[in-house]
């Protein structure tokens, strides 16, 4: 590597570097021969470098979520953006320019030559400080969620810790941990619908920057997603109203029936109709980690493995406390080789859930990081969520390391009706953010929003009475960070869910087998088109009310042969 000097040896010595620590490393490649026979190891240059850059940027954002209220780290992040991610922007346009111009391509670069066009189309450097100034708010928005406490039971708690009582039997109870969490939000509902508004003038100044009608446009271009369109989106949304929506339908139906109730009410629908009490899948942290890397070995040794590997290097940050910033992901740090996985676990099954969740992400990054250019590792969103919920699916049959037969049926039973029930949802958030953006001198006004919100809620989701909580019911939407922080960053769920569903299908038939392609579709990052990378998982994607119908009719049929266990 003698194209970049005194390059550091990791990320953590480039924590304290300002511009002037990354300017000579990128001045070096704009510097060098770009030639057949250098390109390689410009490349590889390019690669390290890149590399470097982002995991400083992601470690900085790992501090401000693990403790809101540290100025210090709120600081420095404040000032990568500030000072270093617009000047690498401007940077690496420069190299993505230079290798454009230069007419060569690396072997199995094809797709990211594609994806290099499509960016060079959209870059402007008058959207530089805008995209930094975007990142900024939706660390205002972190802020004002991360401070939520409120009082429960006697003392003061972060506002997740509230949510297991809406697992709980007393029915009253239930109803007041769902009062005080949805109360908390609507005490910030004006801050939150004043970051809206800047957010939504913002956005459109992005857009018109980059001579774009709209910021869904700038958007789709932005998250390259250049194998399928939004009037696909809608299709997916109107085979969901066909296919799913009935089947969520009759599963609150079949809740009502068993709670014995008039009228389902929102406090109702996470408690087990059974009349159990919740599942606790676990006491510590330690062995919520333990039993879920006892699951990942029988899926497969080296993913156990590699879970493993992030339990000693403490890669792991699960339980939720006061200041942590609200939600769970997995990022990672491409110099080093390691993904983190960041969560609020408060001791339910759906902790459970989410940490088979976010490892399949972390093990989508270990398969990647052998790839030799990090373009290749730029994976989107709607192959990354097959790996993270098609790992829910192949992890089920083993989720007896947390419970009994009874109460792993019990669990996967909830897990298969959350994932009905979440179809319905995704198409609400999804075609909100298409009214948004269609929208959007009308949608800078909160309270219009609130009203096309409802609207969409009552489409998609019958069956649950919000009467006497319109308000509640229309705030919703500032509870869904997606909307606010990664707009149309949420229908990947939804086709990734179909994936995962039949991923799981046919593991049902050959778990070995399914599990070799899931693992063959890891490894090949962001270098095959998008269906192409469905295909290579066995499955494909798909937004027809066919493909849909035949996963909800495994999802039903698997739910009742549950229950008989159950």
């Amino acid at each position: 590597m003698t194209i970049l000097k005194d390059f550091p040896a990791d990320a953590h010595a480039a924590m304290t570097w300002g511009w002037e620590g990354f300017r000579p490393h990128f001045e070096a490649l704009e510097q060098h021969d770009l030639s057949a026979s250098t390109l390689e190891d410009w490349m590889r240059a390019w690669d390290r470098l890149q590399r470097l850059v982002y995991e400083v940027r992601e470690r900085l954002y790992v501090a401000t979520t693990l403790n809101t209220t540290d100025e210090a780290a709120e600081k420095a992040f404040n000032d990568y953006y500030e000072n270093i991610f617009p000047n690498s922007q401007t940077e690496n346009q420069k190299l993505k320019e230079m290798l454009l111009q230069s007419g060569l391509q690396p072997p199995g670069f094809e797709i990211q030559m594609r994806n290099l066009r499509a960016e060079a189309a959209l870059f402007r450097e008058e959207n530089v400080p805008l995209l930094a100034d975007e990142q900024k708010l939706s660390n205002e928005y972190d802020k004002i969620v991360g401070a939520m406490n409120v009082m429960w039971d006697g003392k003061e708690v972060p506002l997740p810790r509230v949510l297991p009582a809406l697992e709980e039997q007393d029915r009253a109870r239930r109803e007041l941990a769902w009062r005080t969490y949805v109360g908390r939000y609507l005490q910030d509902a004006d801050n939150i619908k004043g970051l809206w508004t800047r957010y939504m003038d913002l956005r459109a100044k992005i857009a018109a920057n980059a001579g774009l009608p709209s910021f869904r446009e700038y958007r789709w271009q932005q998250m390259l997603r250049l194998d399928y369109t939004p009037e696909d989106c809608k299709r997916f949304h109107a085979a969901i109203e066909q296919v799913v929506v009935p089947a969520a339908k009759e599963l609150r139906e079949k809740r009502r029936q068993k709670l014995g109730l008039e009228t389902l009410r929102p406090w109702d629908m996470d408690v087990d109709i059974s009349g159990l009490p919740p599942l606790h899948p676990y006491q510590t942290e330690d062995e919520l980690n333990a039993k879920s890397a006892a699951i990942f070995h029988k899926v497969d040794p080296e993913l156990g493995a590699q879970f493993e590997k992030m339990r000693r290097e403490k890669l792991l940050d699960l339980e939720s406390r006061k200041g942590k910033a609200p939600g769970g992901y997995c990022t990672d740090f491409p110099l080093k080789g390691e993904p983190f996985i960041f969560m609020n676990a408060v001791g339910q099954h759906s902790d459970v859930q989410t940490l088979l969740h976010e490892a399949g992400h972390a093990f989508h990054a270990f398969a990647v990081y052998p790839l030799p250019y990090y373009p290749q590792l730029q994976i989107g969103m709607e192959i990354a969520e097959v790996a993270s919920m098609g790992m829910e699916l192949l992890s089920a049959p083993y989720l007896g390391e947390f419970y009994g037969e009874a109460e792993a049926a019990r669990a996967r039973i909830q897990h298969l009706e959350d994932s009905l029930m979440f179809w319905p949802y995704m198409a609400v958030v999804d075609a909100f953010q298409h009214w948004v953006y269609e929208n959007a001198s009308v949608a800078r006004d909160a309270d219009r929003c609130d009203e096309i919100w409802c609207e969409l809620w009552d489409r998609f989701t019958p069956g649950i009475d919000f009467s006497g909580l319109e308000k509640e019911k229309a705030s919703r939407w500032l509870r869904q960070l997606h909307i606010h922080q990664v707009p149309f960053y949420y229908v990947d769920y939804g086709l990734a869910q179909l994936g995962a569903v039949q991923v799981w299908a046919n593991a049902i038939k050959d778990q070995a087998a399914a599990t070799r392609k899931y693992r063959t579709m890891l490894a090949l990052g962001a270098t095959r088109p998008l269906p192409e990378l469905y295909a290579a998982a066995g499955v494909k994607l798909a937004f027809d009310a066919d493909t849909l119908g035949k996963a909800t009719d495994l999802m039903m049929g698997t739910i009742a042969k549950l229950e008989a266990v159950n």
